[in-house]
């Protein structure tokens, strides 16, 4: 091994990244080489091609707890958050900053707990943070978001206040959905579960169960969203008949909100998110019931429901997302990155002509949960790794 081979080791983890190649060739070679290091060195498997050319995961940090949400600060530090109620920096380097003080309570239980975390689009004047959370409350517990000044320095919130909290209280600890995107016109889109047991309000106007909306920065609700003044309708709704949308992001030309949602067994979807669309759930699905097998509602079509641009059947378990507009990686801008719980892969999606399919399948052998998925400052895509706890940065070759 050259000098230079194991200070890459050194620095940390690099995997290999493949579109399905590796196997157990790769893991004895990666074996032999953790053999030689001694037992301190983490296994590193050699780099290899994917669609861009050479390039491997390298493992920045390592010690969070269930990481959920990553946001970047204008310095290139990340601000993360942790399941469990924790929200820390991190450096460049890889050190992990003591947990921010000022955080609310959470209902750590299931699904839930502290979760995704951006940045006001002025953060640079107003210093604010967004960030969504299991609010408990008397009956129950809630999908919240909360926004606070972030004082660096401090390691500390301040002047925290609740700017949307789910009108519904209902039990049970799964289904929080909780991405957050500002838009471009300064509005904030937030992602709502259905909570599991509670689906059939998907579909129902009055509830924020299985619902996105959209807010303004303070709270309040746009005039132009689609159901303002609808009797009946809660006005920050912007689409309903969602599952569990758990990876959200901008367009990047056309500045349209898409998501994807978990399915049940199958179904798992991309859609492309417009205002006052329903997007079918649970009548309108390609999943099935779990163990059981059999169709959920009426079938994976009607007329008044938006279909989704791509659907995952078997499920791979979606969660973060990103569209990718840098350079690092030829042949990638423009792309769609979809990190995976359940297949632990790291999808890449592109769009042509109006259709959208599956390109890739990264990261394979390289076997962890993905939950988080950003394009860093850097131009590199970011990826936090709920398995291990760690921050990961794939580096072009």
């Amino acid at each position: 091994m050259t000098i230079d081979a194991m200070q890459a080791v050194r620095r940390g983890a690099v995997w290999c990244l493949s579109g399905n190649v590796g196997g157990r060739g790769v893991r004895t070679a990666a074996l032999s080489i953790l053999l030689l290091l001694g037992p301190s060195w983490t296994i590193a498997q050699t780099p290899s091609d994917a669609s861009a050319g050479k390039v491997r995961v390298v493992e920045v940090a390592r010690g969070l707890e269930m990481p959920w949400g990553l946001a970047f600060l204008p310095d290139g530090r990340m601000l993360v958050t942790e399941r469990p109620g924790r929200m820390r920096i991190v450096s460049l380097s890889g050190e992990l900053s003591a947990p921010l003080a000022g955080v609310p309570e959470v209902q750590a239980r299931g699904q839930g707990g502290l979760l995704d975390v951006v940045l006001s689009p002025a953060f640079a004047t107003d210093r604010t943070v967004f960030f969504s959370f299991s609010q408990p409350t008397a009956s129950g517990a809630r999908t919240a978001v909360a926004r606070a000044e972030l004082d660096v320095d401090a390691l500390q919130l301040r002047a925290l206040k609740v700017v949307f909290a789910q009108k519904d209280e209902p039990s049970g600890n799964n289904h929080w959905g909780s991405r957050l995107v500002f838009g471009r016109d300064g509005n904030l889109f937030i992602t709502l579960g259905d909570r599991f047991s509670h689906r059939d309000r998907a579909q129902d106007l009055d509830s924020h169960l299985g619902k996105i909306v959209r807010i303004r920065p303070d709270g309040s609700v746009p005039p132009d969203n689609p159901f303002v003044g609808r009797k009946g309708a809660l006005p920050e709704i912007w689409s309903y008949g969602h599952r569990n949308v758990q990876g959200a992001a901008l367009h990047p030309v056309t500045g349209s909100l898409w998501a994807h949602e978990h399915g049940p067994q199958g179904g798992d979807e991309v859609n492309e998110v417009l205002a006052g669309r329903n997007y079918g759930w649970p009548v309108i699905t390609y999943g099935r019931e779990y163990v059981i097998g059999t169709r959920i509602g009426e079938g994976s079509e009607r007329a008044d429901v938006e279909p989704p641009r791509h659907q995952w059947t078997p499920s791979i378990a979606p969660s973060g997302m990103v569209f990718y507009t840098g350079s690092a990686y030829p042949g990638w801008s423009g792309n769609l990155f979809v990190g995976a719980l359940k297949f632990q892969l790291l999808a890449r999606l592109t769009e042509q002509g109006g259709e959208v399919r599956e390109a890739e399948r990264l990261l394979q052998d390289y076997g962890k949960r993905i939950r988080d998925v950003r394009q860093g400052p850097d131009g590199k895509l970011w990826l936090l790794e709920e398995t291990n706890g760690a921050v990961l940065r794939l580096d072009p070759i």
